[in-house]
């Protein structure tokens, strides 16, 4: 009976040390589980021009206005988060987003806020194409305004950078893309003024042709790319100024840069044929072969993305090589 008693008790003991093992156990899982809620806690403030957003948990459905954006987000790898964005104009390298997996919100200057708000979004990003109406998106969702200013390209990209990577809180990785970039920009600085070329950047369309200068809407070539402008005093304006072949051939710079705005909007005659004629062949540019077709998509419509940042360093450095 002792030893019945005596055996008991020590089962007791047992099942009493373990049990408060385990409650000490779990105890210290709920407390650290508590710890990994606190480090992982988003409170993401998105602040611009037109108003602020509060996020309070990673947009898991996202419509997107600019291919830029569009571009960065894929570059981050949420992509898949991306469920509406204008189809029609986005450029071949995102052409994975004309996909039946993605609904077509209208168009970059005429948006179907029908469409936008039965996917109801948790974010909606637009930029300068859709500011004036910033206000009937407001009303579908949460928007954020993230543009690209032309006249200082890379203060506006690495901002708008920076708030992707809070929004999809990978800070660290979009910062490393920001650097890699601003040495690639640094190099081609380097490449230009060493050279001592001239440029001159011409949009083409439909026969027309429109020049930019410093501090226009492709004031990058020469603000943030170091091409030395063969002129400076073009009138700043979103559709460049108008000028002839003759004004090229006065000005005669080594190399002419030129963007296709056919390719993009449709057009009857191309850049190249626009300037297959005797007096653009009598510049130094077409004479050393230094006459330089730009990705047009990529500097038309989505500029400011990682890509194609990337492709636009790419097609500047070719007048180097």
């Amino acid at each position: 009976m002792k030893i019945s008693k005596k055996i008991t008790f020590i089962l007791f003991g047992l099942v009493l040390i373990f049990t408060l093992g385990a409650c000490s156990q779990e105890g210290e899982v709920v407390e650290k589980n508590e710890e990994n809620v606190d480090s992982k806690d988003y409170n993401v403030t998105l602040e611009d021009e037109y108003g602020t957003v509060e996020l309070t948990e990673i947009p898991e459905k996202v419509v997107v206005f600019d291919y830029g954006i569009l571009d960065a987000i894929n570059e981050m790898g949420y992509g898949d988060n991306v469920i509406g964005l204008p189809k029609k104009h986005a450029p071949e390298y995102l052409s994975k987003f004309k996909g039946d997996s993605y609904t077509d919100v209208g168009t970059l200057q005429e948006p179907n806020f029908e469409k936008i708000f039965e996917l109801d979004p948790d974010l909606i990003i637009i930029s300068a194409r859709q500011a004036s109406k910033y206000d009937e998106f407001k009303e579908v969702g949460n928007t954020a305004y993230m543009a690209i200013d032309g006249s200082n390209y890379m203060q506006s990209f690495k901002d708008n950078m920076k708030k992707l990577g809070k929004i999809f809180d990978d800070e660290e990785k979009m910062a490393n893309s920001i650097k890699e970039i601003e040495e690639k920009v640094k190099e081609l600085n380097t490449m230009a003024k060493e050279s001592n070329k001239t440029g001159l950047y011409i949009l083409a369309n439909d026969g027309e042709l429109s020049v930019y200068g410093p501090g226009s809407r492709f004031g990058i070539l020469y603000d943030e790319f170091g091409i030395k402008p063969i002129d400076t005093d073009i009138e700043s304006s979103t559709h460049g100024q108008k000028v002839s072949f003759e004004y090229i051939l006065e000005k005669d710079p080594d190399i002419l840069f030129v963007m296709d705005r056919s390719v993009i909007v449709g057009g009857d005659i191309s850049a190249k044929q626009t300037l297959d004629n005797d007096i653009i062949k009598s510049t130094k540019a077409y004479k050393n072969e230094n006459i330089v077709y730009l990705d047009s998509p990529i500097w038309y419509v989505a500029s400011g993305g990682i890509e194609a940042t990337n492709k636009m360093i790419e097609d500047v450095t070719q007048a180097f090589k």
